[in-house]
């Protein structure tokens, strides 16, 4: 008797030939958003990285931690400002950067990541000179504070802890001096995954994908090349901007492709992976 597959194993069916061909691949993953702060959200992104390790892929976690480093600042009755989606950070407010993102957010990460199942290591752009920071300047030069770029990545550092546990790495770094910047986590992901030269780096955001027209959700970009990207980064942004600039930075120096996708939908970092048609935006070479 021949039957239909039930649509659970017609899901597994489609996702086999991808995690066939991704096996052994790094997977650099920004995580922030409504994904970071959603309780179920956050329970479902631990569990989906963990399947990720077990069937043979090498998922790195890169985070920010934007809604907690304001709450905090807000509690401590210090301005909130932003410039093209950077936070301007004077030397207080990198502190409380610092104290948010590496003393709580990544604690969290790697707290839930081990109880769904694989151990991970936290780490932050100063635990092994993994990140080498330079200062970075807004558009017409404008100094907005300790907000830092990534010059360097320690790859060896990585490749070391990932052979055996999930990294989950805080966008903070210092540069030679020992002064520490707040690095925006986007930048930060594609840095980790330009070093890695990795297969996949997967920015989750609270929009379902490029749009082209930001107030109509319906007007997704499925595909885009780094030149098209390039091409509409001036029409951009906000938040979008620095991923896009990320994910068009990342192909252009290696990367197989980059993704963003829809952190508030359960489970889009598989449904990107793993399903024919996807669900956010693909930035290829």
């Amino acid at each position: 008797m021949n039957e239909q597959p039930t649509h659970e194993v017609a899901t597994l069916l489609e996702a086999l030939p991808y995690i066939r061909e991704f096996h052994g691949k790094t997977i650099v993953i920004k995580y922030g958003g409504a994904a970071m702060t959603d309780p179920v959200l956050r329970e479902e992104f631990a569990r989906d990285v963990v399947l990720l390790k077990y069937v043979g892929m090498n998922p790195i976690v890169v985070h920010g931690g934007g809604p907690g480093i304001t709450e905090y600042m807000q509690r401590l009755g210090m301005e909130v400002e932003f410039v093209e989606g950077l936070r301007v950070t004077d030397a207080a407010t990198v502190e409380v950067a610092k104290m948010v993102l590496v003393g709580k957010v990544n604690k969290d990460i790697v707290l839930r990541l081990n109880h769904a199942g694989q151990p991970a290591v936290g780490l932050s752009g100063d635990d092994g000179l993994l990140f080498r920071v330079g200062k970075q300047l807004a558009a017409g030069e404008r100094d907005i504070g300790f907000v830092g770029h990534i010059e360097h990545v320690d790859v060896d550092v990585l490749n070391h802890i990932a052979a055996d546990y999930i990294p989950v790495i805080a966008s903070v770094g210092a540069d030679e001096s020992g002064q520490s910047y707040n690095v925006n986590a986007d930048e930060a992901a594609g840095a980790v995954a330009e070093a890695l030269q990795a297969f996949k780096a997967v920015f989750l955001t609270d929009v379902p994908a490029w749009l082209r027209d930001p107030n109509d959700e319906e007007s997704r970009i499925g595909q885009a090349t780094a030149a098209e990207v390039r091409a509409g980064l001036d029409s951009v942004t906000g938040g979008m901007r620095p991923k896009l600039a990320a994910c068009a930075h990342a192909v252009e120096n290696g990367v197989t492709a980059a993704h963003i996708i829809d952190g508030r939908e359960p489970h889009s970092l598989l449904l990107e992976l793993f399903t024919d048609a996807g669900i956010g935006t693909k930035v290829f070479p």
